[in-house]
């Protein structure tokens, strides 16, 4: 259920941006969305998320411009974070390095590197090798010391997820094809 959008103070801007990306498995979807997933099944692969519920999500977010909806993409339709997604990340990477923080002991679930120098990539996003604020398409995730598999591999979306890679990027299977 969305929050209301009715508020009697209007100029707070959490409650607006809670609007957009505050629903249940919108976060999720904006950050599988970073890590490279851009096809209806594949999010609902790995997310486990119900179709009609990732359908409005998925809606929501392109009405709101976080996401474009391309229906020419090769053999079907592909979602890609738009600039004002990708001005998100921040607060993905926010979230995720909070929960690692409270909720993984043996360390981050996932590392981030400055794909140019190899540099791990400090909470705010700088190169420990260059120093660098490094942009969203140069940096590269990584299972980091805390990873702990779930069984989730053998979802071959989620499979290839794991692997090292962009983010961005759209994933390629161990077949060499793009992802359905």
């Amino acid at each position: 259920m969305t929050l209301p959008s009715t508020y009697a103070d209007r100029n707070c801007s959490l409650a607006r941006t809670l609007e957009v990306v505050g629903e249940r498995w919108t976060l999720l979807i904006v950050r599988d969305a970073f890590f490279g997933v851009r096809r209806f099944g594949d999010f609902a692969a790995r997310l486990k998320i119900p179709r009609a519920v990732l359908t409005s999500r998925l809606k929501s977010l392109v009405q709101e411009g976080v996401l474009t909806r391309d229906d020419a993409a090769g053999a079907g339709v592909e979602y890609r974070l738009t600039p004002k997604g990708v001005a998100l990340w921040p607060v993905v990477r926010a979230l995720m390095n909070w929960g690692d923080e409270f909720y993984s002991p043996s360390g981050a679930k996932r590392a981030f590197r400055h794909d140019r120098d190899g540099g791990l990539l400090d909470r705010e996003g700088r190169c420990q090798e260059c120093g660098q604020v490094v942009p969203v398409p140069a940096i590269t995730i990584e299972r980091g010391p805390g990873y702990e598999p779930d069984g989730t591999e053998r979802d071959p979306v989620s499979g290839t997820i794991n692997t090292p890679r962009r983010l961005l990027e759209p994933f390629v299977r161990s077949e060499g094809r793009k992802a359905p």
